[in-house]
């Protein structure tokens, strides 16, 4: 009976899967087109999964182990099932994969435990309804697998195989296995817990961001390129639309990216909106886009809601708008402004899901195309329109702060080694003290620099991320232009922001420069010796981490160096390198200021808290602004150019060795 209608089952679950697929794949190319190359993309799929995308599941180690065991045992499994029962085999070879496909059930059942154990008490994070149909389903495959296995091999008692008795095994063997293939097999290609097995493999061959695999080295250390700049508009096109308003405007391999999503809840653990309350998720918004394909209700999502908004009230529709200003549609638009772009979900998804490019592309059809940036969004692009800055100063009062200081410019000097990307916080009367921080260690180090002055505009990070491209562009394309008048070799800025917006996003407008953080440029200069320290006297210490420099460039290390230089032994907080919490100042969300239960940065001045630093090192002028916001708090803030500053030493007229301190004077614009 066995091998009668085994076959026959395996056969037309097949040609259901293959079916699935076609209308699944049919779904993901009602998308925009997104050219990809596709056999360079299938020949690299197995080194992106079994190697970058295991990289990042492997950082729960019992969860790896597990997914080790019960997928590779499934995929093995499977295909040693459909060869041997489906194949004319020579006797002696099917005797060989029939021993190896006992081997791998035996191995998938053992990881079906552990997911059945894992799913006994589950995270919060992760997904209930159907997903704890899963384990059960696992199981029943690998075990009727490894019975069949067994018959096929002459391993069980003769009672069991002949008569009455092996026909009523046969038949449990043959549902079991259907019902395991049904939810299996099947739900990769039709939808359901195993959708992301499918979904996800060609997600990783034909992602939008190729580069983020480890096949492109970017400098002569080895690190992996890191991918993180956006993609950008084409603002010339006046036939696409700017940015996405409904869910058929996403690129085909953005919804296959959708569909990936293994519902892990991953990055709702990471994300700091959620945590602080505000109507954001980023799993239930991946989940969202996939119900916009499909046209269905999210009443059956089973997973955390947004923060303060019930499951059941927001229905998908292909074509149809995502948000709608009366609300009912796919999402509510504070969902969209409430994120940090901070990209600790896009670090954190093992299925490598760009949730930050979604969100963004969707604020760029509510800003560009319906003008309905909330907050003092409409009122910073503006200003940012008329005066080049988002605060509306004038141009002019950029150098303000530094009118003692007789800084070099740029348009006297022509040629330098490093220009000094001032950024906005020259208006900010705070940053002007770490501004000014700087501008004595480049002095004590003997950098020849100079600035821009007038001439600098803002980078136009802050347009970028609440959507106006056309208002980036246009900065963008202004600056770049300015930058081709002069010859240098480095551009140093304090603002990871600057940083990553000259460095990773003018590259698309003909801009390739060299780019330093300032806390990578001292470090530099500190190895290089060219500066004359003294050891750190003061209180204990925490470094918070920059999503901008960290999560977006991969720069932990040299900030740590440069304090750890100081004579400083860091206290780490619990959330530090690249699960660091974000200070809540990227993306624009204060100018949105989406209310939530808490504020992001009191729970990041919670977690230095909880080191019992007495000062908390930064590296970003959104970060210091952030964290000295807070009241109460228990640490002091400082730049690690101020700390640096503070460390120098240089020597007065009898030699003796005196430490100086940099003159504050801050000059409001």
């Amino acid at each position: 009976m066995l091998n009668t209608l085994l076959p026959m089952l395996l056969l037309a679950v097949l040609a259901l899967a293959v079916v699935g697929a076609a209308r699944r794949i049919a779904l993901w190319r009602r998308g925009r087109p997104s050219p990809v190359p596709v056999l360079a993309g299938l020949m690299a799929m197995p080194r992106r999964y079994l190697v970058d995308l295991h990289h990042v599941v492997a950082r729960d180690k019992v969860f790896a182990n597990t997914h080790v065991a019960t997928a590779g045992g499934f995929v093995a499994a499977a295909a040693l099932l459909l060869v041997v029962y489906l194949v004319p085999l020579p006797g002696s070879v099917e005797t060989v994969l029939e021993v190896l496909l006992l081997l791998f059930s035996a191995t998938m059942f053992v990881g079906a435990r552990l997911v059945a154990k894992r799913r006994r008490h589950p995270p919060a994070r992760l997904s209930k309804g159907p997903w704890m149909r899963l384990p059960k389903s696992l199981q029943a495959f690998s075990a009727s697998v490894f019975l069949i296995a067994l018959a096929n091999l002459g391993l069980l008692p003769e009672g069991l195989i002949s008569g009455v008795m092996g026909w009523a095994l046969a038949a449990v063997l043959l549902v079991a296995l259907g019902l395991g293939l049904a939810e299996l097999l099947l739900g990769m290609t039709w939808g359901g817990p195993m959708k992301h097995a499918f979904a996800g493999a060609l997600h990783l061959a034909f992602h939008r961001r190729a580069e983020r695999f480890s096949t492109r080295k970017s400098d002569r250390e080895g690190k992996v390129h890191r991918s993180t700049g956006l993609k950008a508009l084409n603002l010339e096109d006046e036939t696409a639309p700017l940015g996405v308003a409904t869910p058929e405007d996403f690129t085909w391999n953005q919804r296959l990216g959708f569909d990936a999503c293994v519902q892990c809840g991953r990055c709702e653990a990471v994300c700091p909106a959620f945590a602080a309350g505000q109507p954001l998720n980023p799993k239930k918004l991946i989940q969202d886009m996939v119900l916009g394909m499909t046209g269905r209700s999210d009443a059956a999502y089973a997973g955390s809601p947004y923060p303060g908004k019930a499951v059941g009230e927001h229905q998908g529709n292909p074509s149809g708008p995502i948000v709608v200003e009366a609300g009912g549609a796919l999402l509510d638009a504070d969902t969209l402004w409430s994120c940090t772009t901070c990209r600790a979900c896009v670090e954190e998804c093992p299925m490598m899901i760009e949730h930050v490019d979604a969100i963004v592309d969707m604020r760029r059809f509510m800003t560009l195309e319906q003008g309905q940036t909330p907050g003092k969004g409409s009122e910073v692009i503006d200003n940012l329109i008329a005066t080049d800055n988002p605060n509306g100063y004038a141009p002019a009062a950029r150098m303000h702060w530094a009118a003692d200081l007789s800084l070099p410019l740029m348009r006297d000097l022509g040629q330098v080694d490093v220009l000094l990307w001032l950024g906005d916080g020259a208006f900010d009367m705070r940053n002007q003290r770490t501004l000014r921080a700087l501008v004595k260690v480049l002095r004590a180090a003997g950098v020849d620099f100079a600035v821009l002055g007038d001439e600098e505009r803002d980078s136009g990070d802050v347009a970028r991320r609440l959507g106006d491209e056309a208002t980036f562009q246009r900065l963008a394309k202004a600056n770049i232009a300015t930058l081709e008048k002069y010859r240098f070799q480095t551009i140093v800025t304090c603002d990871p922001h600057s940083f990553h917006v000259l460095s990773n996003e003018y590259g698309a407008f003909g801009g390739h420069y060299r780019v330093r953080h300032h806390s990578t440029y001292i470090d530099e200069l500190m190895a290089a010796d060219r500066l004359s320290l003294r050891s750190w006297k003061g209180g204990s210490v925490t470094y918070h981490d920059p999503c901008y420099l960290g999560r977006y460039n991969g720069e932990y290390e040299a900030p740590r160096r440069v304090l750890t230089a100081l004579g400083i032994e860091l206290n780490e907080m619990q959330r530090s390198g690249f699960r660091s919490r974000c200070c809540g100042g990227g993306g624009g969300a204060p100018i949105t200021d989406i209310p939530g239960e808490r504020r992001i940065p009191d729970m990041r001045m919670q977690d230095v808290a909880e080191t019992g630093a007495e000062l908390v090192a930064v590296g970003c002028p959104q970060c210091t602004a952030m964290l000295e916001g807070v009241v109460d708090a228990t640490a002091q803030v400082r730049d690690i150019a101020e700390l640096v500053a503070d460390a120098l030493v240089s020597e007065d007229a009898s030699g003796k060795e005196r430490a100086a301190r940099p003159q504050v004077v801050e000059v409001s614009p």
